[in-house]
């Protein structure tokens, strides 16, 4: 019998705007023990605060990162688990495009750093909890634009043209992740751990602010965009529907499973990506 959504525990990144707030709104309303994770401590106070009193929940707590520095994510991590016995949900949604090429103190390309490596170091370190919940979910938020992504595994953290910001850098952070959530499955399998990746649509967010030399093109697109209250609906789908209860390794678009693109299809490459991914960030395997 399927858990009522009421009570679940979940852990949400990415909180304090656009589909994100939208995500926890909704959790909150519907009696979710929720965490929110955002930017900094005066956004995680303000959007804490501000979910608590719209859903009228007394369970919304909040924690502050900077997602993409892996000390970061793997504190956010421990804290969780030292604070809380049972995890119901892990959603991952934080994400960005930075139009230049910086690298982190980690030195990854800090799109790739954010959408990708954040998720990755976040879920590995939270699936003993995870596993020792089930059943349980991870919902990750991808993009359609992972079908022009393109993946060079030898050059992942150090190649000029990998490191370029922008829409290619977009493109590829979102391709791992669509690779990530189906490998994932395969190795959670017979666990009752699912983990399920979306596109939430084009959705009218402060992430056409940083697309780069696209941003006037961008800006006038999103004026036909679609509300971040829309674009949050799959994700919480994913995270409550009773529907998807045992559904996992799929990609997601308007509650409905999509194909994801031939790459992200690749068996071989989601392995490969997988092993490099432990390698860079020092992970073990959970």
């Amino acid at each position: 019998m399927a858990m009522p959504v009421s009570g679940r525990v979940v852990l949400l990144t990415g909180a304090s705007s656009g589909i994100g707030k939208v995500t926890a709104l909704e959790l909150a309303r519907q009696g979710c023990d929720l965490t929110i994770v955002c930017h900094t401590p005066q956004k995680a106070q303000e959007t804490r605060e501000e979910v608590a009193r719209r859903s009228g929940s007394s369970k919304v707590a909040a924690m502050s990162a900077d997602l993409t520095r892996m000390s970061e994510t793997r504190r956010i991590a421990r804290e969780f688990a030292t604070t809380h016995d049972r995890m119901d949900v892990l959603l991952n949604n934080a994400g960005s495009n930075f139009p230049t090429f910086e690298k982190t103190e980690d030195g990854f390309e800090r799109t790739m750093a954010l959408n990708y490596f954040s998720p990755f170091v976040l879920t590995q370190r939270l699936l003993p909890l995870l596993r020792s919940s089930a059943p349980s979910r991870i919902v990750n938020v991808a993009s359609v634009a992972h079908y022009s992504g393109r993946l060079d595994l030898a050059k992942l953290t150090d190649d000029p043209q990998m490191g370029t910001g922008g829409l290619g850098a977009y493109s590829r952070s979102k391709l791992a992740l669509v690779l990530f959530t189906l490998e994932l499955a395969r190795r959670l399998d017979g666990t009752k751990v699912t983990v399920n990746c979306l596109h939430p649509g084009a959705v009218r967010t402060h992430i056409w602010t940083h697309a780069g030399g696209f941003t006037p093109l961008a800006l006038l697109a999103s004026l036909f965009m679609r509300s971040p209250k829309k674009g949050a609906r799959t994700s919480i789908y994913l995270a409550t529907s009773p529907e998807v209860a045992s559904t996992t390794g799929k990609y997601f678009v308007d509650k409905r499973e999509r194909t994801p693109s031939e790459r992200a299809r690749d068996p071989e490459l989601a392995r490969q990506l997988w092993d490099q991914s432990l390698r860079l960030t020092g992970q073990g395997e959970g």
